[in-house]
C-alpha cells in the first residue's frame, strides 16, 4: 500500500511517501478501511519532532496519523453491525497517513448521511479532545461557568460547543485581534487572553479548559477555589502557587457515539470546524510545514489520491 512513514525523529522532511509498504493484518475484531482522508493534529507533529518521544514513542519505521474516514475494505469474522463499503470516521492511535488501516470494529463510526467522506476526517480526535477536557478534565456541569482558551482553535471550537451543550457558561478566550471573529463561536461571551484589564474584570470561574499550555499558568488566580484546570497540552499550566485548585491533564480516548454525534451537528450546521486545505498524501511533508505553521486557522487533510 502507499503510506507515509518516518524512520527517525525530525522536521516535516523526515516524512518518507512510499508506495510499497506492507499491508496491515486485520484481526478477528477489526475492520479494514479503504482510506478518503487523514486529518494533521498538533500530536502529530509533535511526535515527529520528538517532543512528544517519552509519552507516545515511534517504533521506526512508523506511520503517524490519528483521524480517519473512508470505506470498510473488509470485517473481522467475530465483527457485527459493519458491513463492506460502508462509510466510516474515527479516532485511531497510530497509523492513519496510509491507503489502509486496520482497527477495532467497536471504535469507528458510521459517516452520516450528508458529511463529506473527506472533511469527515477532520473531526473525530478533536472532538474527542475538547469535549473530554471539559467533561471528565473539568468535570463541567449545568450552570457552571467555564473559560476556553485558544478558543479559535479545532480543540477549543470543539470544548465550546460541548460545554454550551451541557448548559454551562462559556467564555471564550482568544487574543484581541480575534476578538470580533471569536463572537462568531457561540460562546455566551468573550475575552482578549492579552488583555490585562480585559482579565482583571472576568472574575472568577469554575473551571478553564485549557488548548494552550503553560501560558495559561496567569490565569489560574480567575478559577474559585476548589475550581478545575483541565489541559490537552504540555507543559502543563503550573498550578504549584495555587492548591486552593486543581491541574489536571486529559488526554483524549475512543468514545465513537461522541465523534457521531459531533459529525450530526456538523452537518446540522450547529458545528462549525473550519477545512483551510486539502494535500495529496504524498505531500505530508509540506502538509506538516504548512499545519506547523499554523494552518491558516483551520483543519489540514491528507487526501489518499
Amino acid at each position: 500500500m502507499k503510506a507515509v512513514r518516518i524512520y527517525e525523529y525530525g522536521s516535516p522532511k523526515v516524512l518518507k511517501y512510499e508506495t510499497d509498504v506492507p499491508d496491515p493484518q486485520m484481526g478477528a475484531n477489526e475492520v479494514l478501511i479503504a482510506v478518503a482522508a487523514a486529518s494533521i493534529n498538533p500530536v502529530d507533529w509533535k511526535i515527529r519532532s520528538g517532543e512528544a518521544k517519552e509519552r507516545f514513542p515511534v517504533t521506526f519505521p512508523g506511520i503517524l496519523g490519528r483521524d480517519v474516514s473512508g470505506l470498510v475494505r473488509a470485517v473481522g469474522s467475530n465483527v457485527r453491525g459493519v458491513q463492506v463499503g460502508e462509510r466510516v470516521m474515527a479516532f485511531n492511535r497510530t497509523g492513519t497517513y496510509a491507503e489502509l488501516v486496520a482497527m477495532p470494529a467497536d471504535e469507528i463510526t458510521h459517516i452520516p448521511d450528508g458529511v463529506d467522506i473527506i472533511d469527515a476526517a477532520a473531526i473525530p480526535l478533536i472532538a474527542l479532545t475538547g469535549d473530554q477536557l471539559v467533561r471528565e478534565a473539568c468535570e463541567l456541569k449545568k450552570g457552571q461557568s467555564v473559560l476556553v482558551t485558544g478558543a479559535m482553535g479545532s480543540v477549543g471550537r470543539a470544548a465550546i460547543h460541548s460545554a454550551m451543550k451541557l448548559g454551562a457558561h462559556v467564555i471564550a478566550g482568544v487574543r484581541k485581534h480575534s476578538l470580533a471573529e471569536a463572537k462568531l463561536l457561540g460562546a455566551n461571551a468573550v475575552v482578549a487572553l492579552d488583555d490585562e484589564d480585559a482579565l482583571k474584570e472576568l472574575g472568577k470561574v469554575d473551571a478553564i479548559a485549557d488548548t494552550i499550555g503553560a501560558s495559561t499558568t496567569k490565569l489560574l488566580s480567575n478559577i474559585k477555589d476548589g475550581g478545575i484546570c483541565g489541559t490537552v497540552v504540555m507543559p502543563m499550566p503550573d498550578g504549584a502557587l495555587h492548591p486552593e485548585i486543581r491541574v489536571i491533564r486529559q488526554q483524549a480516548h475512543p468514545d465513537p457515539s461522541k465523534v457521531r454525534e459531533f459529525a450530526d451537528d456538523y452537518r446540522d450546521g450547529k458545528f462549525a470546524l473550519p477545512i483551510v486545505r486539502r494535500f495529496a498524501l504524498s505531500e505530508a511533508a509540506a502538509a506538516h510545514e504548512f499545519a506547523e505553521k499554523g494552518g491558516a486557522g483551520g483543519k489540514v487533510l491528507l487526501l489518499m489520491l
